[in-house]
């Protein structure tokens, strides 16, 4: 005889609610124990998600590439399928990459995805069907290890936290071109092995104060440019900030002001290659930081951050069909694009109004130093309407080449180009081509050291065509692929990133060779009496330079560099660009 048992529907749902709660409660976080007031160790996150790793199928914990600190990356994975292959779940689903503890002081994201991970394994929140994540847990693991209660002097709580710089104090959201740190190198290859549609980076802000605890920085439309930057600017942010309206959370984009009240008006943050979602803008990537307010709580930032996350797994999931269609789309026509766009300047001409909740400010007589100072007062919140500068244009456009040729010696930026997937081929045989080469025409150079590096900027270039014998094992990098604007990015000296500006080609800014000046002057003298040309321009240039007539020295140097002897290298960028359509692009073609 078969017996039928009837369990009230309503005693199911208290079972699992109760399953589920008595699950979150086991997996609590140090943050959580603190009320909170703390953020988790180096040691307890990770500890936290080997834990989660090993009770649930759903999540995948492992070690991949080597941070300065002498600990190595974690990447954690969550896939409701259990499947932990990127080159299948990538087919069918898009992929999120959260990045957690860049600047480790800014904890606000390492508590939350931890809770965010936690919910979704115990099925607290409803895991997403088209969608999996993966974090990077702590990415700045040796400002991690460098905890304290001093270094944001500014920031309301946690209690302890970690340090901006990483082992070697560098600051890593700065370092994502010029890989000047193993978790640069490391983070490259994770972001290769993954390949995410969308990007977040969790940061806390500083700067100005206002009513919100969430800000946005999104990578800059106009910039990442087409229908993907389009979709990003009017559908893909919009969908967010509506998202996060319906859970009471107000968001603005990021406050880019300082000492100056934001309702005065403020422009969009451009991020850069050298930054976090500047970089993965160049693979198409749909990015954007979390800027949490540093003065509010830190429970109230933690909070936000996860309704932040969560509320871009709901959009992701919405739009999954669209994002997975124009990235696709994007990659596919970028390899043809002809022209190239650099220094992106704000266009005035376009500007958004936001409805901007802030407080009013007074200038008061500061009591430390006597001088105005700027003090806000948060009993006189206001909403008013305010200017925001969020269109760019490009100020210089280049046409871009076939390919670009880079002599074998130049191994630190061959190193960057392998690191970073990126396909190129070598001569087999010594090669004399026509080519289109770079004379450096000027630059400037910062003062102080910038990342560990003297920065050039605002480089300017003269092409010009001429014969170049490369020898076998030089290598040639078709722009016809997968990494053309990171190709474009570090290749072309004007480029604010570029490898030029970050110093990697500083010893052709050096000459090499002289001369002494009692035997050059008869070599000046005979090239004076044969060259006209050069005689009138030597001869116009002493009457018009009192500084140049007066200096021997100075006109014998210009005279040589207007010589024979002048070696080939000096000023000369030793890239070369290989013109599409020209003869020289048939080393492209040929088996």
């Amino acid at each position: 005889m078969v017996r039928y048992v009837f369990i009230p529907l309503v005693l199911l749902l208290v079972s699992c609610e109760t399953k589920t709660e008595d699950q979150v409660a086991s997996y609590q976080t140090f943050y959580e124990t603190s009320n909170g007031m703390e953020t988790a160790t180096y040691e307890e996150t990770i500890a936290f998600y080997i834990r989660l790793a090993r009770d649930f199928p759903e999540i995948n914990i492992h070690t991949i590439g080597k941070t300065d600190s002498g600990y190595p990356l974690h990447m954690v994975t969550f896939n409701p399928d259990g499947d932990f292959n990127f080159e299948n779940v990538r087919k069918e689903k898009s992929i999120i990459l959260i990045n957690n503890g860049i600047h480790p002081g800014e904890s606000d994201g390492i508590d939350a995805t931890m809770l965010l991970y936690r919910d979704l394994a115990t099925e607290k929140l409803q895991p997403p069907e088209k969608t999996i994540l993966v974090t990077i847990p702590i990415y700045n693991i040796g400002g991690a290890l460098n905890r304290n209660s001093n270094t944001r002097a500014n920031q309301n709580g946690p209690l302890e936290y970690g340090f901006r710089g990483n082992a070697q104090n560098y600051d890593l959201n700065r370092d994502f071109i010029k890989m000047d740190t193993k978790n640069a190198k490391s983070f490259a290859e994770i972001f290769h092995l993954v390949k995410p549609d969308v990007f977040i980076d969790n940061h806390v802000s500083n700067g100005a104060d206002y009513q919100y605890t969430l800000t946005h920085l999104f990578t800059q439309h106009n910039k990442l440019g087409g229908k993907l930057g389009e979709f990003l600017h009017k559908e893909f942010m919009p969908d967010l900030e509506n998202a996060l309206a319906e859970k009471d959370w107000d968001i603005t984009p990021y406050v880019n002001v300082f000492n100056v009240p934001p309702e005065l008006g403020f422009s969009q943050f451009m991020d850069h290659p050298r930054y976090s979602t500047g970089y993965t803008a160049l693979w198409n990537t749909l990015g954007l930081m979390v800027e949490t307010h540093m003065l509010k709580p830190y429970k109230q930032r933690v909070e936000g951050t996860y309704a932040l996350m969560e509320s871009l797994i709901d959009v992701v999931e919405k739009e999954h069909d669209t994002i997975k269609s124009l990235r696709r789309k994007t990659i596919e026509a970028n390899p043809n694009r002809s022209e190239y766009y650099f220094n992106w300047t704000v266009d005035t001409t376009q500007t958004t109004i936001l409805n901007f909740k802030g407080f009013e400010a007074d200038r008061l007589q500061s009591e430390v130093t006597g001088l105005p100072r700027l003090k806000y007062d948060r009993d006189r919140p206001f909403t008013k309407e305010t200017v925001y500068r969020n269109y760019f244009y490009p100020a210089d456009t280049i046409t871009v080449p076939a390919a670009y040729i880079l002599k074998q010696g130049w191994q630190k930026v061959i190193e960057r180009l392998d690191t970073n997937k990126i396909n190129y081929f070598k001569l087999e045989k010594d090669t004399t081509l026509t080519i289109e080469a770079y004379k450096i025409a000027d630059f400037e150079t910062r003062d102080m050291p910038y990342e560990g590096h003297y920065l050039h900027y605002n480089t300017q270039v003269k092409k010009y065509s001429k014969k170049v014998r490369f020898r076998a094992g030089d290598i040639v990098l078709p722009t016809a692929q997968r990494g053309i604007r990171y190709i474009l990015e570090t290749l072309e000296p004007q480029g604010v990133d570029s490898f030029f500006n970050w110093n990697f080609f500083d010893t052709v800014l050096q000459q090499k060779e002289g001369f002494s000046p009692y035997v050059f002057e008869d070599v000046a003298l005979e090239m004076l009496e044969k060259d006209s040309v050069l005689r009138q321009n030597f001869l116009f240039k002493k009457e018009f330079e009192q500084d140049f007539a007066e200096n021997w020295y100075a006109q014998l140097d210009w005279i040589f560099h207007q010589s024979k002897y002048l070696e080939d290298a000096y000023m000369n960028y030793p890239v070369y660009r290989i013109a599409k359509n020209s003869e020289a692009a048939n080393i492209l073609t040929k088996p």
